[in-house]
């Protein structure tokens, strides 16, 4: 799998073909498992992960891009799918579990992905479920990874916060202690004894150096 900053040699020579079989596939990464869909018939191996074809039933909204640091979202709409699915919407936790949108060339319009380079990663935000004759329709809203940019972390520089991150990281143990603690820096004038009696920081430094 590649991404648009890095194209890998699959994608570079099926880009050298007369004619171009694109397809999106949606990584959707729920708590229990995974759900893998693409916009083709039939099923779809990506990267050893079995994608359920959705056809035209797999909608995704379209996909801004800008110079400025800053949060796109987007949409992905499935109509009409199976009860495994509608299970997924309906009873896992998705909020701020991550989607993955990719692009991906088929093999010579075979069910065989030739690379696919990732589109879009983001948290999904909420979920709509509106039932229909021909099946449940699903809308996911996401957000853009850069939308944590916008977030406060809610760490601090505590031992608490770093086990809470790394467990049995004793790094900031002593953060508290240091608060009151009163450390002099550059003080001169303290004597060094030696043969010769009392000297000086700065002489001593100046004998160093000109040895």
């Amino acid at each position: 799998m590649a991404t648009r900053q890095g194209l890998d040699s699959s994608i570079i020579n099926r880009l050298g073909a007369d004619t171009q079989d694109i397809f999106f596939a949606v990584k959707a990464e729920f708590d229990t498992d995974d759900i893998y869909i693409w916009s083709g018939k039939d099923d779809l191996v990506i990267d050893g992960n079995t994608y359920t074809g959705a056809g035209s039933l797999l909608s995704i909204s379209e996909i801004n891009e800008s110079s400025e640091l800053k949060s796109n979202g987007l949409s992905v709409s499935i109509s009409g799918m199976d009860k495994t699915v509608l299970g997924f919407a309906l009873t896992e936790n998705y909020q701020n579990r991550f989607i993955t949108i990719f692009l991906g060339y088929l093999m010579g319009g075979a069910n065989e992905s030739a690379g696919t380079l990732t589109l879009f990663k983001g948290r999904m935000t909420n979920l709509i479920i509106n039932d229909a004759p021909t099946g449940s329709n699903i809308t996911i809203n996401a957000e853009n990874r850069l939308v944590d940019l916008s977030r406060p972390a809610n760490l601090r520089y505590t031992k608490e916060s770093q086990n809470f991150l790394h467990q049995g990281d004793t790094g900031f143990n002593r953060v508290s202690s240091l608060q009151d603690k009163e450390i002099v820096w550059g003080k001169t004038g303290v004597g060094h004894f030696g043969g010769g009696g009392i000297q000086r920081d700065d002489e001593v430094y100046k004998n160093e150096r000109d040895r």
